[in-house]
């Protein structure tokens, strides 16, 4: 059959038919930056990645408000693209190949978790868009591509923190050595870190330390008293545990019930987590935590974020909400810093961003050789009442530390 052509009619369609296809460069043209975020807003790490939506949006609103980013001298409103991995890693990563293959956007912020992290980082490798995480202190996420950063610190140093923490009490006098130690981890990256600073903390300081037990357990277990009673066996002075949220309210009620007592309890950086305070109350008094972050930091700037993140959205800031907005200011900086919305331009000025007056510990955001932050880390404590004091480092301490916990 021959087939009719009609040429007028084919270029309109032709011409809608491109019109419908994003363009990676129509951002530049209609003034947009296009951000993309993947989150674990329902699942399992929901607490948290829920915390992590609601400052991402606020950051981006923040700046929309402000008339958007100043790009090469034109300023562009950002539009954001956040998407919920349901707490699971493969639809994480599916999630992230979305947004930078479909979406063309300019940047990703990427995600909670070190397990989903790990999943969502081998995309932007293939397809060279900058991806900056603000939830994952894993080290093996970091150093395999030149795209992907993060603005949370190792967790190994965390560990180191925690034991230069003890050991002061110990030059202090108020813990006792030797201290025997029970070391309880997630299995997972994030947690054989915390297990490694912990034992290579340990083998320089061998007159203070030993560990008894070292157990790691599967996240969101459904029964942790069999961990518990190996812990209660093990008959430590020190209890320290790496876990996520969900487990540290779970196990820690558990160790309540359980009747157990060590001189000083914590569960990694999970501690004075609204969720657990409200959820098990004086059960976690005392408990102490390294964060990434802490609104009692004595800086201007973070009192300055506490006050307006307090006043836009009604609720107190902790570390998870600084670290994700201090994930996308990276990326604001970086847009400003390339003045390009090219992915080589800013994954450069990613590479060699200095960000002075960040509301981080120390003061100064900047990216390793890996991608990763390197940051000191901050110890709080529990105490009665609700009452929180920053105990470490000693210069910015609100309160004296509690050693040993008080039983009962």
């Amino acid at each position: 059959m021959k087939q009719t052509r009609h040429p007028r009619l084919l270029a309109i369609l032709g011409a809608a038919l491109l019109a419908a296809i994003p363009a990676r460069g129509a951002a530049a043209e209609d003034g947009t930056i296009r951000l993309g975020a993947v989150l674990p807003v329902t699942g399992k790490e929901s607490k948290i990645g829920g915390a992590f939506k609601a400052a991402t949006e606020f950051a981006v609103k923040e700046a929309n408000d402000a008339g958007g980013i100043d790009v090469g001298g034109k300023k562009m409103k950002i539009e954001l693209s956040l998407l919920d991995d349901t707490s699971e890693a493969s639809r994480s990563a599916q999630l992230v190949e979305q947004l930078m293959a479909q979406q063309k956007v300019h940047a990703v912020i990427g995600g909670y978790g070190s397990q989903l992290v790990q999943a969502q980082s081998v995309v932007p490798d293939r397809y060279g868009i900058p991806y900056v995480s603000g939830g994952a202190g894993a080290t093996s996420i970091y150093g395999r591509s030149k795209w992907v950063f993060g603005v949370l610190s190792p967790v190994e140093n965390l560990a180191t923190t925690q034991m230069e923490f003890l050991f002061d009490l110990v030059k202090e006098g108020k813990l006792k050595p030797p201290l025997k130690i029970s070391i309880v981890w997630e299995n997972t990256e994030h947690g054989k870190d915390f297990q490694k600073g912990i034992h290579d903390f340990v083998k320089v300081h061998a007159k203070e330390f030993s560990v008894a037990l070292d157990e790691s357990f599967e996240m969101y277990a459904a029964d942790f008293k069999p961990l518990l009673t190996r812990v209660q066996g093990a008959k430590a002075d020190l209890f320290m545990a790496d876990a996520h949220l969900e487990d540290y309210i779970s196990m820690q009620r558990t160790y309540t019930q359980m009747g157990l007592y060590h001189q000083m309890v914590t569960y990694g950086a999970r501690g004075s987590d609204d969720a657990a305070r409200k959820g098990l109350g004086a059960a976690t008094d005392y408990i102490f935590a390294s964060g990434w972050w802490s609104e009692l930091l004595p800086y201007p700037q973070v009192k300055a974020f506490t006050d307006r993140y307090k006043a836009g959205t009604g609720a107190t800031p902790q570390w998870y909400h600084a670290c994700a907005y201090e994930a996308v200011q990276a990326v604001f900086a970086a847009i400003r810093k390339a003045g390009s919305l090219k992915p080589e331009a800013i994954r450069a000025a990613l590479a060699s961003l200095e960000i002075k007056d960040s509301i981080l510990p120390g003061g100064v955001l900047r990216f390793s050789k890996t991608g990763q932050a390197i940051l000191p880390f901050v110890v709080t404590q529990n105490k009665a009442n609700g009452k929180l004091d920053l105990v470490w480092p000693k210069e910015a301490r609100t309160g004296p530390p509690v050693a040993p916990m008080p039983k009962g």
